[in-house]
């Protein structure tokens, strides 16, 4: 998929819609982007499609959330983890797991872990400020 604009965080849900729409069990996916440059909002739109119901928020604080719909979905924000190294390798095992889509916030914080070594990272997504409510938004499949 090439670059989508949004106009507004509904907008910025629907593209989230459609990236769930190729996505099943054990599939991650690696959203990047500076803060507030949309991630959750696309995750949420995600979530939605995948059959989540109720709020739906930043796990900044608690590292990652469950959720349960048509699919288990995993979402997880490492902004707060500056350097994994001292962490627990298994500190995310409970969330990427085989029976759910996971979305993972701030990947390039995880390098260590070697997430691409793990898990199966069905697509990268990059969002960008583009001026006002507009987001820039370049989701790439893994080849």
């Amino acid at each position: 998929m090439s670059a989508e604009v949004t106009e507004s965080a509904a907008e910025t849900e629907a593209v989230g819609a459609l990236l769930a729409a190729g996505l099943g069990p054990g599939d991650v996916v690696l959203v990047s982007g500076e803060l507030g440059s949309g991630k959750t909002t696309l995750i949420r739109g995600a979530c939605r499609a995948l059959g989540v119901e109720g709020a739906i928020a930043s796990p900044t604080f608690t590292i990652g959330r469950r959720y349960e719909g048509a699919v288990a979905v995993s979402h997880l924000d490492l902004y707060r983890l500056e350097d994994l190294g001292d962490e627990d390798p298994a500190l995310l095992d409970d969330y990427l797991t085989p029976d759910a889509v996971a979305f993972v916030e701030w990947p390039e914080i995880a390098r260590e872990l070697r997430l691409r070594d793990r898990v199966r990272v069905a697509r990268t997504v990059e969002l960008r400020h583009a001026g006002g409510d507009r987001r820039e938004i370049e989701i790439a499949p893994i080849a």
